[in-house]
């Protein structure tokens, strides 16, 4: 099986990239939502670490953006719970998919919680800040605060892309996504 990981800053396209591959996907950012949603389990944990800010299940975003905005420990309190179990997630999906030739990694933290394998794929999609500054203001939920704060625990752009097998130029068209997949799976299989 290889593992392609996605790498990437914020509203750089991993997300829709990784979607666009063809082959099954572990969307991180997806699963850590289903979490907050439906299981009783991480919610206990975390009003157990922030019983000022999360006290009612379904966990709601509002509380978890509340406890990372009014402390910088919060959110490493958070990560840490929340990763955990998104960890048990992905070996599941990889045990479910291990007959499968190719499985995405589209995991925010990749680099940074070291999830990945030294044999792993990692694709870096690249995006004119303004591109993405433009897609984030768009988004429902776009904070400014919040968005800094996740960038801070964020390996730099330029580690990533030294890390990185492939680095796909994001002009966010479908032709240029096409193209860019069909690349860099001519060259790995």
């Amino acid at each position: 099986m290889i593992r392609i990981g996605i790498l990437g800053d914020i509203g750089s396209g991993k997300s829709y990239f990784a979607k666009n591959f063809g082959y099954p996907v572990f969307d991180a950012d997806y699963e850590v939502s289903k979490l907050y949603k439906k299981d009783k389990k991480t919610f206990i944990k975390l009003k157990k670490k922030l019983p000022e800010y999360i006290f009612s299940f379904p966990v709601n975003k509002t509380q978890i953006t509340k406890a990372i905005l009014s402390d910088n420990n919060n959110l490493r309190k958070i990560i840490k719970i929340v990763h955990e179990e998104i960890r048990k997630k992905m070996k599941s999906f990889l045990k479910k998919n291990k007959n499968k030739k190719i499985v995405i990694m589209d995991i925010p933290l990749l680099l940074e919680n070291k999830i990945n394998n030294k044999k792993d794929i990692l694709v870096f999609i690249d995006s004119k800040k303004s591109d993405i500054e433009k897609r984030l203001k768009k988004r429902k939920n776009f904070n400014r605060k919040l968005l800094n704060k996740f960038r801070k625990i964020q390996f730099k752009s330029d580690y990533k892309k030294r890390k990185s097998h492939f680095i796909i130029k994001n002009n966010f068209t479908k032709n240029n996504v096409s193209k860019s997949i069909k690349y860099i799976l001519n060259d790995i299989l």
